[in-house]
């Protein structure tokens, strides 16, 4: 018990710290009082992406997206990832926050954002195939699996069992999101989503996937901020197929993968749901669920 009661303060401490290296979402979303955005107060979205269980489901995705060559080749290539170790994290989640949660004109400015991120994000992958960020079947890899991985993570650690009903609204929600991104193709059901992705015919092993996935696996960071990473790290590998385990390079650890699973309760027990999520609530002037944020509100 002494051995857990420290595992839990440690990742509660450094948890934040993870996901804090990059913009802040919604710093003005009070300004756009009324406007629920693009998916708004009752869409699946706001639930699942404001729980805990995304920060599981944002480190899989990194690692799912690495399983496309040239997805992989684009972030080795042009990716400050080496230098900005939770950069690329970071983004991800100021992305994913604000197209979820932001007003419209917040929900417009991220995805300026990407779109002039992936300028010039063009070459060869090492198998000699051409890529570009802005092709619609790469932006669909990287959408596809991110839907894919928030979802998977929430039916594996969320805070309440997800119908299959709601299973797809968030699929056919989220997609709404990638086609703001011209992500094509992109499937609006559950089971759709995971075949597509399972079956999908570019997948592959390459020398970049194996530096970014060695890479992922032990990032160099603040000792308390990469305990409480390899814990997630390891709860995000049990959510893999195991076919994609295999070609990472990659296996579950029976025991770090149980601690890395009982993290998951206490950072809800101490954090709460996503005060991104509350503020939105907030803005959109929707009823505030009881007991679920603890958090200070991200802006006023």
């Amino acid at each position: 018990m002494v051995m857990l009661s420290l595992v839990k303060d440690r990742v509660v401490a450094a948890t934040s710290g993870a996901f804090s290296h990059g913009p802040r979402p919604l710093q003005r979303t009070l300004d756009h009082r009324g406007d629920p955005g693009l998916l708004g107060p009752d869409s699946v979205s706001w639930r699942v992406v404001g729980d805990v269980s995304a920060f599981v489901g944002g480190i899989r995705a990194l690692l799912i997206q690495t399983a496309h060559p040239e997805v992989v080749s684009g972030v080795e290539q042009h990716s400050s990832y080496r230098s900005d170790p939770l950069g690329r994290l970071a983004r991800t989640s100021f992305y994913v926050t604000q197209t979820t949660y932001g007003a419209t004109p917040e929900v417009e400015e991220a995805v300026t954002m990407v779109r002039r991120a992936h300028r010039g994000v063009s070459g060869l992958s090492e198998r000699g195939l051409p890529y570009d960020a802005r092709q619609p079947e790469l932006a669909a890899w990287v959408h596809n699996a991110l839907t894919d991985s928030f979802l998977s993570a929430y039916r594996h650690f969320g805070r309440a069992p997800l119908s299959a009903a709601d299973a797809d609204r968030f699929v056919a929600e989220q997609a709404r999101i990638g086609a703001l991104l011209g992500a094509d193709p992109i499937p609006e059901s559950a089971d759709a989503l995971a075949r597509w992705l399972a079956d999908h015919a570019e997948r592959g092993p390459s020398k970049a996937q194996a530096n970014v996935v060695t890479f992922l696996r032990n990032p160099p960071v603040a000792f308390g901020v990469g305990q409480a990473y390899r814990l997630l790290f390891e709860a995000a590998l049990t959510t893999i197929p195991a076919p994609l385990l295999d070609m990472m390079g990659l296996a579950v650890a029976p025991a770090k993968a149980r601690i890395g699973a009982t993290s998951i309760p206490a950072l809800r027990w101490a954090l709460g749901s996503s005060p991104s999520w509350h503020l939105a609530l907030v803005r959109a002037g929707a009823e505030i669920p009881a007991g679920l944020f603890r958090q200070p509100l991200a802006a006023r």
